[in-house]
């Protein structure tokens, strides 16, 4: 097993910790700004998903958000409920359902994902370009590995 010589640790749990730390920083950083745009982090990612669509059937949503099936269908009533997000019968499997954002949906997307996009990319553009790759290129392997 590899182990740092300074602390005398497995290197796979620095690895890990830094791992955790690093989504706790960013979660720490974008959630207060997707509340302060009214949103939930699953309400954002439903909308942010849609945005720019025809609209998805709950199955591509469920795929593209990672939100569990049964946690996809509330996040889904709710903003239905606001106005933001209807379902509309595919026409292609009447056995499905599509989400679709209203154009009161459409407005808030229009609005908030390029707001939420230029908050995150303040703190991003700290990084190099080289900096950037070669983050991407690291977390695309790790990805990998637990594939």
């Amino acid at each position: 097993m590899k182990h740092d010589a300074a602390t005398d640790k497995p290197l796979y749990m620095q690895l890990l910790r830094e791992l955790v730390e690093a989504y706790q920083a960013f979660e720490g950083y974008s959630l207060p700004h997707i509340k302060s745009l009214g949103l939930t982090p699953a309400q954002f990612d439903v909308i942010a998903t849609l945005g720019n669509t025809e609209g998805m059937t709950f199955k591509e949503l469920g795929e593209r958000t990672l939100i569990y099936k049964t946690t996809l269908t509330s996040v889904v009533d709710r903003l239905e409920a606001q106005g933001l997000v209807q379902r509309q019968p595919s026409l292609e499997d009447r056995r499905s359902t599509i989400a679709v954002l209203t154009t009161e949906g459409d407005a808030l997307f229009q609005s908030a994902f390029p707001k939420h996009r230029e908050h995150l990319r303040r703190k991003l553009d700290q990084l190099s370009d080289d900096q950037m790759q070669s983050t991407i290129e690291a977390l695309r392997t790790l990805r990998e590995v637990f594939r």
